[in-house]
């Protein structure tokens, strides 16, 4: 039912003159789906208040609660098509009214950014709404409307959903494969790092907040559900930050669904801010993370960390590695170069890396795994304060061409879990030990030693004197056929 209400409104917004792709559909999803969520969290507040025998304060003004503007019922509890705004009306209501009231919000509510208020303000503040007909919007608003967001089974469908919808968005070219990294690689970098409940986990690209939500899902399953930790996994565990203003707002509500009612998510430019102004108190337990590859950054971006460079990931990897609590881990992905490139910042950072932290582990994976991005990647996993000593490489094969039709699953990584428990050396796995390392380029690439070697090829002289042969074998057999005969 829910998948069929999707489509539907992805075939509204395709016919719309507004909405002109994946990220747009998903886009205005979002901020119709926001408040509808929004809604059902208020009627769910007033109605514990009411139990307590207590008042309930509501977020928003009567004239802006959905159910005044979006869907008033008649006395039959149907829409009431009199009250009901459509056409132009309402996109005039929406752009000159309830976007603008909104948006006010984040100003108001400045000093208390982990509210649900502030984030309503970031999130009209930075979004617009792209759909141009009052008719198509009208639609939109009533498929919408069907969409529960009570019960946990009900979220924990919708959250499915909506993860397609990110997943499909990637897919679809453009800029949108920025915002999805495969989930069942999400699992295992997560698996390996085994975040704990009272830790904090921290994302500072977060994109569509994947890690996140995966890392919840993988807390929530295995911790005792007391009022306790239930709380501390709403409140106190999971932070992340966000540049682009789309992918905000898709993390936001991605991480709605999942559970967590006001997501710890700030919006704003990661490498803004000087790592050597970062202190204990910004510290993180355990960090996941796909930082953005190909960027390149301003000189005065660059004056914020250590080792200065353009290239944006690398960037990302001297926050993190700053950002990580004495004893903390981490699992990033980043592009395969990072381990070769010969250039005095890649030199450099992979220096600091093995100085400052353990890189126990990289985990090479094959073409084709982020779709659309036509990169090599690897996942460095790494624990913060003691040198590294040894890595352990694993070579992923999960024996096919990676693409659209052949996503990574959570089978292709069982190979790598399983090895990870006992740094086991197979024909996919071995050691390098650092003290084995050119000391001057600090080379750190993937070379499997234990790779079967392939069959040398043929020269074509081999090539012709085997066709001379069989050509020879061949005449022979003819002729003595014909003898028989």
């Amino acid at each position: 039912m829910f998948e069929q209400t999707f489509k539907n409104i992805d075939d509204i917004l395709y016919k719309d003159a507004g909405a002109d792709s994946e990220l747009d559909y998903i886009g205005q999803t979002s901020w119709v789906m926001f408040l509808r969520y929004l809604d059902d969290l208020e009627r769910d507040k007033a109605d514990e208040a009411e139990l307590e025998g207590r008042n309930y304060d509501y977020i928003l003004d009567e004239e802006y609660r959905w159910s005044n503007w979006a869907m008033p019922k008649d006395t039959e509890g149907k829409l009431d098509r009199n009250k009901a705004l459509t056409g132009i009306d309402l996109v005039q209501f929406v752009d000159g009214q309830l976007f603008p009231y909104l948006a006010k919000f984040k100003l108001k509510h400045v000093e208390n950014p982990q509210t649900i208020e502030y984030k309503i303000g970031e999130i009209f503040s930075e979004l617009k709404n792209k759909i141009q007909s009052g008719y198509n919007l009208r639609e939109v608003l009533e498929y919408a409307n069907e969409l529960p967001f009570r019960s946990s089974k009900d979220k924990h469908e919708l959250s499915h959903l909506y993860e397609s919808k990110i997943k499909n968005m990637g897919n679809a070219g453009r800029n949108g494969g920025q915002y999805y990294t495969p989930r069942p690689l999400i699992r295992a970098m997560i698996s390996v790092t085994d975040p704990q409940i009272g830790e904090k986990i921290y994302d500072g690209a977060a994109g569509s907040c994947g890690f996140l939500c995966e890392a919840y899902e993988y807390m929530y399953k295995r911790m005792e559900k007391s009022t306790e930790n239930l709380k501390t996994l709403q409140e106190d565990t999971f932070f992340g930050k966000e540049k682009k203003n789309l992918a905000y707002v898709i993390g936001i509500m991605n991480m709605i669904l999942h559970g967590i009612e006001a997501p710890n998510i700030i919006h704003i430019n990661t490498l803004s801010e000087s790592i050597r102004n970062i202190q204990e108190k910004d510290r993180y337990h355990v960090i996941l993370a796909n930082p953005p590859f190909g960027g390149k950054e301003r000189k005065e971006i660059q004056q914020n960390f250590d080792i200065k460079t353009g290239e944006t990931a690398f960037l990302f990897l001297q926050h993190f590695i700053k950002s990580l609590k004495t004893g903390g881990r981490a699992a990033i992905v980043i592009k395969n170069t990072f381990l070769s490139n010969a250039d005095k910042a890649s030199v450099s950072l992979r220096k600091h890396l093995l100085e400052s932290c353990d890189l126990h582990t990289v985990l090479d994976m094959p073409g084709g795994t982020f779709l659309g991005a036509g990169v090599k990647t690897v996942v460095l996993f790494f624990k913060k304060g003691e040198s590294t000593k040894k890595i352990w490489y694993y070579q992923l094969d999960p024996g096919r061409n990676m693409g659209k039709t052949n996503p990574l699953n959570d089978n292709d990584m069982e190979d790598f879990l399983t090895q990870f428990a006992s740094k086991a050396e197979t024909e996919k796995s071995w050691t390098l030990r650092v003290n084995e390392v050119d000391e001057e380029t600090i080379d750190l690439s993937v070379k499997n030693p234990n790779a079967p070697e392939e069959a040398p090829l043929r020269s074509p002289q081999q090539i012709l004197a085997e066709m001379e042969q069989l050509d020879s074998e061949t005449n022979e057999i003819l002729q003595t056929i014909k003898a028989l005969i």
